[in-house]
């Protein structure tokens, strides 16, 4: 219990260090509240939020339309990383294409967004899906190739079907590129809906934080920087337990 306590403890020294630094440069006059304020404002914009349901009203949003995009990306990449890890021609006949468009960033995106889908939710659903694409997308080709060909062989001297192959053999020695893909792709969904909800968004952390700049307090901006940062995080923890359960053989 003691062990687990000071493990814990550990954990908190940091940010507890760094709200200490923060409270001090605000009292000694390093910084200026109108740019960076005291830590207390940010927690009472965050009680204020609470009480009258706009912080759950933003956090919904965003958490809707990540789980939304995200899981169009966690689709599509599935699919396509296993048509390509496991065919030559196909890895050919998409390699161009997908080396070329991989490096241009979400954001730049929204435009032709905006033209094909309108400013509505189908915009901010792709800018979100298409950020988390590709990190899944490669470490799903990844996986498959670098499975030890000797299970492959195996398999081809026990006659096992294509599809059983896939399933039992294929799959679970991709996982654990898959999962480390999935959690890229999550952050990476976090990090678009920011982008996603300039789209002319009604509500959304990424609205409320441009809200907060259009009035200059920056209390709500920091506000929505630590409530993306803490879902994200959470997010993330939960798919490291899966992925230690779902790959408990390695």
């Amino acid at each position: 219990m003691l062990k687990r306590v000071g493990l814990a403890a550990q954990y908190l020294v940091l940010p507890i260090l760094l709200v200490a630094i923060w409270k001090i440069a605000d009292v000694v006059g390093w910084i200026q509240p109108y740019t960076m304020p005291p830590p207390e404002d940010v927690v009472m914009t965050g009680v204020e939020f609470v009480e009258d349901g706009t912080l759950w009203e933003h956090t919904k949003a965003s958490v809707i339309r990540v789980s939304y995009g995200f899981a169009i990306a966690l689709v599509l990449a599935l699919t396509l990383g296993i048509v390509i890890g496991l065919s030559r021609t196909a890895e050919r006949l998409t390699g161009a294409i997908l080396q070329t468009v991989q490096p241009i960033p979400p954001i730049a995106w929204i435009p032709l967004a905006i033209l094909w889908f309108g400013i509505g939710e189908g915009s901010k659903l792709y800018i979100i899906a298409i950020g988390a694409f590709f990190p899944i997308l490669i470490n799903t080709i990844e996986g498959i190739k670098n499975i030890d060909p000797k299970f492959l062989e195996l398999a081809k001297v026990y006659e096992t079907s294509r599809w059983r192959v896939i399933a039992r053999v294929i799959l679970p020695g991709a996982l654990p590129f898959i999962m480390a893909g999935v959690r890229l792709g999550l952050s990476m969904a976090w990090i678009c809906v920011v982008a996603a909800e300039l789209i002319a968004a009604q509500a959304g952390i990424g609205y409320m934080l441009m809200d907060g700049r259009s009035l200059s307090r920056p209390d709500m901006v920091i506000l929505g920087m630590l409530i993306i940062g803490v879902i994200g995080k959470a997010l993330d923890d939960l798919l490291r337990k899966l992925a230690k359960k779902a790959i408990r053989w390695q």
